[in-house]
This record gives C-alpha cells, sequence and structure tokens, in this order.
C-alpha cells in the first residue's frame, strides 16, 4: 500500500462495559479512497484472524471512516489450591 492508503492503528483501549466482562477496542482510522469491499475484505480478515468484533464505524464528512473493533478479554481463574509435587 502506498502511505496515502495506509490504515493508522490508535492505541489499544481496554475497559469493562458491565460487571465481569471486560473489552479491548482498537481504533483504526482508513482514509477515503479505500473502496468499500477493501475495507469489508479488511474488516473481515481482522474478525477471523484476531476474533474482533465490529464496535463501531463512523464516515465523517471527509469522507474518512472511523472504526472501533472489540474483543473480549478472557482471564482464567486463579486457582483455589494446588498441588505441590
Amino acid at each position: 500500500m502506498t502511505s496515502a492508503k495506509q490504515r493508522r492503528l490508535d492505541s489499544t483501549v481496554r475497559r469493562a462495559l458491565r460487571p465481569g466482562v471486560e473489552y479491548e477496542f482498537d481504533r483504526i482510522t482508513l482514509p477515503r479512497d479505500l473502496s468499500k469491499s477493501f475495507v469489508t475484505r479488511l474488516l473481515v480478515e481482522r474478525a477471523e484472524a484476531g476474533g474482533w468484533e465490529l464496535d463501531r464505524m463512523r464516515i465523517g464528512p471527509d469522507g474518512v471512516r472511523r472504526v472501533v473493533l472489540r474483543r473480549k478479554i478472557i482471564r482464567q481463574p486463579q486457582p483455589l489450591f494446588w498441588y505441590a509435587s
């Protein structure tokens, strides 16, 4: 991709929407000159490969797409006890 068509990734944010469920958010800004089919393929690839789902997409008046993806953070519970070998 050329520099004009590169996507910009912002920092990943983590927050809890409701008690016990925590999500990780990823913000992507896509330029206006990318086709709709290319953006769809990009988001499908991120969903299948990384477990992301679309949280929101906004298209600004300048045509720039601002996409927010999210995925659930699964925490492994701490064991109540363990065996020493």
